[in-house]
């Protein structure tokens, strides 16, 4: 995307530099905006409003006898307040203002001696106050200033902020104070139009409060974000690496919280087995059920190697979306859990000032009718699609068959001859990367099946799912299946600190400073890794879940179990040259706990298949799989700056940040 010179020259200056908003523009009138116009940095920062509300959300989630008030901190502009006129909202609802920062650099709320908010973390204040906008960032319950308890994603999750979309649109109390009883009203200067962003949790919330069907919620922008809890700690009755969400909300309680919340832990925790049982605790918490209710439009933003929040998160959500005809757009980095502001800045912040303007000011910018998606396919080199999943995309049946060595297949369309089989045995000590380094070679703990070199690129874009007819030697088995793109490469560096960024020590600005908030951050590059294979997709379960999705139960060894793997949604391109493999195996190493046996697994071929979602179905795997064989162009052919191939490792996120 280009980005207009005199929108950029704005707000990019030096470190050491405050910016000096023109005057020569107005921004447009709520709804009235000209088509091909945007709001300009005509408003003061400097002088901008800086106020605290208190929202009352109706609940006691802490049993003290008295409804809960959730702490809203206010940055708006005083020209529009000044002159009568009223102005949306954006909104960033968090449990980490204090604990633990929001951000590349963590940065937390600060307060004067008398309590007013001075520094707003990340760049929104900065940039959107000056352009008309006013920005508000709210304390889930339990955290910060607020009353109450943190329930991890639950009804006082979601409740905090709603409650300040409906204060905002006159439908809520707040007040001056945490305790007092002077009202404070937000009418006079709120047209209600609501616009929540954030990254990991926050954007979780905005996808939950977006699910209530809340009024005057016009947009979200989840980056990053859990659309169901239960698929953060579990994925089909497995545990994944910290299934405990109870202690979330102990992490990020206030200290007062945490004195009074006990109750609310052992609710917690009782109600979200370590099991991976599904419960009403997981359905209270799981938004994907609730698409049907959304009426904002949805602006998602996911890395697809992030293995805090994984990439299954913004498919489902994504997917369900889709069939109730909600308003969306999408872009999928390579990077891990990481914010747009830090991979790819300047476009995302004018994307995001268009998003804005469109939807909370009515401006006609086209942005509506753009590409839908954009998807990085190597570090820093983007590609747009008009629809997401594209047209001509077909869910397509491979099947696995023997191959010449034990434990080393194939993968084609043909099905396996009755009776074929191959084995494995669960070894917690091994993981993904490591049976793809091994893919074509026989190994104890895994089965990979692979294609023959590629003759055409073999694009998958969507989510693919795996059945296995599978029979266990112990009464507990957990299964993992994951796709794999065999050949060299240069991706972001996902499991190296950073998760795909290296942050450098020059700043830049976007947006007004004061001497309290700086609009001035770190820029990034992306880090980079030349490797012999990159994982395109993964899923795990138990396979006790083959009878209830819901409910796991002790397996009769020798028996055969049937169970599909729900895989996380990708939009890969396998270069010609190279194989595609799907590689079944047991424990996946610092992703997914091991049972409580050490089972070996015999796969019954015949009754074992994948569904890919392959741009142009099974003819484009027929193409890419018959005829001449590519060569695999080494990565530096693809403009790659390393050299020596190696593996990379994930890094667990350990909480959703």
């Amino acid at each position: 995307m280009v980005v207009a010179a005199a929108a950029l020259m704005s707000v990019l200056v030096t470190p050491a530099t405050a910016v000096t908003p023109p005057a020569a523009f107005t921004a447009p009138a709520p709804g009235q905006g000209p088509p091909g116009r945007e709001s300009r940095p005509v408003h003061s920062y400097a002088d901008a409003i800086r106020e605290s509300v208190w929202v009352d959300t109706g609940l006691d989630g802490d049993g003290d006898g008295r409804t809960d008030r959730v702490a809203a901190d206010i940055v708006r502009p005083r020209e529009p307040a000044a002159n009568g006129r009223r102005i949306p909202v954006i909104m960033d609802a968090s449990p980490y203002y204090a604990c633990c920062g929001r951000g590349n650099e963590s940065q937390k709320k600060t307060y004067d001696a008398d309590g007013r908010p001075v520094q707003f973390p990340l760049y929104y204040d900065n940039y959107f106050v000056p352009r008309g906008y006013a920005f508000v960032a709210v304390d889930l319950a339990g955290t910060n200033r607020s009353d109450g308890c943190d329930d991890v994603g639950g009804r006082s999750d979601v409740r905090s902020a709603k409650a300040v979309v409906d204060w905002l649109n006159g439908r809520a109390r707040a007040f001056t104070s945490r305790t007092g009883s002077e009202p404070a009203r937000a009418t006079a200067w709120s047209t209600g139009a609501v616009g929540m962003i954030g990254k990991s949790w926050d954007g979780t919330i905005a996808n939950g409060v977006a699910a209530t069907g809340v009024e005057g919620l016009k947009t979200i922008v989840p980056i990053g974000a859990i659309s169901s809890w239960y698929e953060y700690f579990h994925s089909q009755g497995a545990p994944l690496y910290d299934a405990n969400p109870s202690w979330l909300s102990e992490y990020v309680n206030s200290p007062e919280a945490r004195a009074r919340c006990a109750a609310v832990q052992q609710r917690i925790t009782a109600g979200t087995p370590y099991s991976g049982d599904r419960t009403p605790a997981w359905t209270e918490r799981d938004h994907v059920k609730d698409a049907h209710k959304v009426k904002a439009s949805v602006f998602v933003v996911h890395g697809q190697q992030d293995l805090n929040v994984r990439a299954k998160h913004f498919g489902q959500w994504w997917d369900a979306l889709g069939r109730n005809g909600v308003e969306r757009k999408i872009w999928l980095s390579q990077t891990g859990h990481v914010d747009p502001f830090d991979f790819r800045r300047a476009e995302w912040v004018t994307t995001l000032h268009r998003w804005f303007d469109h939807y909370l000011l009515g401006v006609d910018n086209g942005i509506d009718r753009e590409p839908m998606a954009d998807i990085e396919r190597s570090p820093d080199r983007w590609t747009t699609d008009r629809v997401w999943p594209p047209r001509g995309t077909a869910a397509t049946t491979l099947r696995p068959g023997r191959g010449a060595s034990a434990g080393v297949g194939t993968l084609s369309l043909a099905p396996a001859r009755p009776g074929a089989t191959e084995t494995f045995t669960d070894d917690p000590a091994l993981g993904e990367l490591d049976w793809a380094a091994a893919a074509d070679r026989s190994t104890p703990s895994k089965a990979a099946f692979l294609t023959r070199p590629l003759g055409r690129d073999l694009r998958i874009s969507g989510a693919s799912k795996v059945t296995v007819t599978a029979t266990p030697s112990t009464t507990s088995a957990h299964l993992s299946a994951v796709l794999v793109d065999l050949g060299p490469d240069t991706i972001r560096d996902y499991g190296a600190a950073g998760e795909g960024i290296t942050t450098l020590a020059h700043r830049t600005c976007w947006g007004a400073s004061t001497a309290g908030d700086s609009a001035c951050f770190k820029e990034t590059k992306a880090k980079t890794a030349d490797v012999g294979f990159n994982v395109v997709s993964r899923g795990w379960a138990d396979l006790g879940t083959w009878a209830d999705p819901a409910k796991g139960r002790p397996l009769t060894p020798g028996r055969a179990y049937t169970l599909t793997l729900d895989l996380a949604s990708a939009d890969h391109v396998v270069p010609a040259g190279h194989r595609l493999a799907l590689i079944v195996g047991g424990t996946d190493r610092g992703l997914l706990d091991a049972p409580a046996t050490r089972p070996t697994v015999t796969l019954d071929l015949a009754r074992t298949s994948a569904r890919l979602p392959l741009v142009g179905g099974a003819f484009s795997f027929v193409r890419a799989t018959s005829g001449p064989v590519a060569d695999a162009a080494p990565p530096a052919a693809r403009g790659a700056g390393v050299t020596a191939p190696r593996q990379i490792r994930p890094i667990p996120g350990g909480f959703p940040r």
